[in-house]
């Protein structure tokens, strides 16, 4: 039989659905698609963003949501940039190319600031942050956290901190697909959504929640912004499957804290394993994956071995980090696996 190819290059779920969300899939009634939701009667965009308004005790009406993370991105940039004489948005350094896309996409210019690298972590500098905004004033300013590639993120403490201190005009929009990895706490983001008018966080069911396939993305943007609410907003509702399961998604928290927790083994055994070999420097995670500097000259011998074993790994190509590694946080066998490949071909 062929072996199963183990992907572990685009940060996805190589774990089991909750049983929610199975039972969710099992028990959904296909004739529930031969009609539209009605809660757009009520006002409401979906029953997921009335759950989310529950959850997040944010009001429904400032819950975004969009086909996956990637959706929301897009639609919040274009139209912010689209919408202004300013088209300029302040992109991180060592950042998810898209960014930079979604950018152009729509005649936008984008500028980076810098990420720094400070031992075994990368950074941002918010004093820096806050000075590049006051200096070019950008329609948009990106933070994503955590970070990918370098999976770094940022505290409460530090997005106020930059809310209090840029120019008002700038809208903010937080990248954080990948949080909740490290840390259950979500309390923080209903009070900087309630404080700050120009601040949109955006979240996903991909990540955290492992169903990148669902499709589904949500976010919360503060007050004020009615038009383009409506502007990414679906008159007839959402797709009702995928309803469904991500209602029972957000109700197995408890199932994916515990995956998120065994994470935690493979970022310990790779440092344990890697971390002191010679050329090697394996950088702190708050994300589902790992970014490890290795020798590059064993670049061919570990992506011949990988494949050899059904392995796929990242291997970065992006300007300052072409000799890391990112590898996807996998089941305990996968981990290692992939740990065990790197250490004979490097011996």
């Amino acid at each position: 039989m062929e072996q199963k190819m183990n992907y572990l290059d685009r940060n996805e779920f190589n774990f089991e659905p909750s049983e929610k969300v199975v039972e969710a899939i099992k028990n959904f009634d296909p004739k529930d698609l031969c009609f539209y939701t009605r809660i757009y009667d009520q006002g409401k965009k979906s029953v997921i963003s009335v759950r989310l308004s529950e959850i997040y005790g944010i009001p429904e009406e400032q819950v975004l949501l969009g086909y996956g993370g990637e959706d929301i991105l897009k639609n919040v940039v274009h139209y912010f940039l689209m919408n202004s004489d300013n088209k300029t948005i302040l992109i991180p350094e060592f950042s998810w190319w898209y960014y930079n896309r979604i950018a152009s996409e729509c005649g936008g210019e984008y500028e980076m600031y810098p990420l720094h690298e400070t031992e075994d972590t990368f950074a941002y500098n918010i004093d820096e942050i806050i000075e590049y905004a006051n200096r070019i004033r950008p329609r948009m300013l990106l933070l994503a956290s955590p970070n990918n590639p370098t999976g770094n993120g940022l505290t409460s403490e530090q997005i106020g901190r930059i809310m209090e201190n840029i120019p008002s005009e700038t809208m903010v929009l937080i990248d954080e697909a990948y949080a909740s990895f490290i840390t259950s706490d979500t309390d923080y983001i209903a009070p900087l959504v309630n404080k700050y008018d120009n601040l949109i966080i955006s979240r996903t069911l991909s990540k955290f929640y492992g169903l990148p396939g669902l499709r589904v993305g949500f976010g919360f943007i503060g007050k004020g912004h009615d038009q383009f609410i409506s502007y990414v907003n679906k008159y007839l509702g959402f797709n009702r499957f995928s309803e469904a399961v991500a209602l029972a998604a957000l109700e197995s928290d408890d199932y994916y804290r515990k995956t998120a927790d065994d994470m935690e083994w493979g970022r310990q055994l790779y440092k344990k394993e890697l971390g002191d070999k010679p050329g090697f420097k394996v950088y702190k995670s708050v994300a589902n994956f790992i970014l490890i500097k290795y020798p590059v000259e064993f670049k061919e011998q570990l992506k011949e071995a990988l494949a050899d074993q059904q392995y796929k790994i990242k291997f970065m190509s992006d300007k300052g980090l072409e000799s890391c590694l990112r590898i996807t946080l996998g089941r305990k066998e996968q981990t290692q696996a992939v740990v065990d490949t790197i250490l004979r071909v490097v011996k």
